[in-house]
């Protein structure tokens, strides 16, 4: 009989004790992983845009290395379901590489760069808060803010200076998955399509004083990020 009356107290206790919730209206989550920046980098032909050479169409494209650093994700839960999403990272670093022009010192690797891609998103859970697994999707906006243009050693001898590329503001969509550990701690995963465009140009005053080049990149990479969360 005792033990009929405890194992009926628990039950009492267990369906009394409220259910753990992976996220709530009110949680503050960090997140921190590899992120990983994979450019598409669809481009434009090169043209000359200065100099005695302007409006001269040299062909070829422009590509963008890959590059993986410390992904960073702050997020604040506006309800159960719904949160806002700002990432940040430390700073990517790519290789532009030029291939197919009809400048054959231009071909090869032109230079480095490096950016920052915050980005602030809207975020919607459609699962059960209970639920230790939450997939997610969002939308949201991304400026990639580029800085620190280098011309490289090889593409500096051919007469290459002045390397620069333009900010660029796009969208940015996502969808991602945290699995819950503990109360607090999860596993986290996510995949984004970026919108970022920009215009590089470059001068060279070996083929003809004032000349610069310029293409148009869409480079609309894929940003890849595993880590970890805590929950506060």
């Amino acid at each position: 009989m005792n033990k009929s009356l405890l194992g009926a107290s628990l039950a009492v206790l267990a369906l009394a004790a409220p259910f753990a919730h992976a996220h709530e209206a009110g949680d503050i989550i960090l997140r921190a992983g590899a992120i990983t920046v994979n450019p598409k980098a669809d481009s434009s032909s090169v043209k000359v845009d200065q100099g005695p050479l302007a409006g001269a169409d040299l062909g070829g494209k422009a590509t963008m290395s890959s590059d993986t650093q410390l992904g960073l994700n702050f997020a604040y839960m506006i309800t159960n379901n719904i949160g806002i999403e700002l990432l940040a990272a430390t700073p990517f670093e790519h290789d532009v590489k030029l291939k197919g022009t009809a400048l054959s010192a231009a071909n090869g690797k032109l230079g480095t760069l490096k950016h920052l891609p915050p980005t602030l998103s809207v975020v919607y859970y459609p699962l059960d808060p209970k639920s230790d697994f939450q997939p997610y999707v969002g939308a949201g906006i991304n400026y990639t803010w580029i800085y620190d243009e280098h011309v490289g050693s090889e593409a500096s001898a051919a007469g290459f200076s002045n390397f620069n590329a333009k900010n660029s503001w796009g969208m940015a969509w996502q969808v991602g998955a945290d699995y819950m550990l503990t109360d607090k701690v999860m596993l986290n995963a996510q995949v984004r399509y970026i919108d970022i465009d920009t215009r590089a140009t470059v001068e060279n005053d070996a083929v003809a004083p004032g000349t610069r080049a310029r293409v148009n990149v869409d480079v609309d990479p894929f940003v890849y990020m595993v880590g970890l969360g805590y929950k506060f």
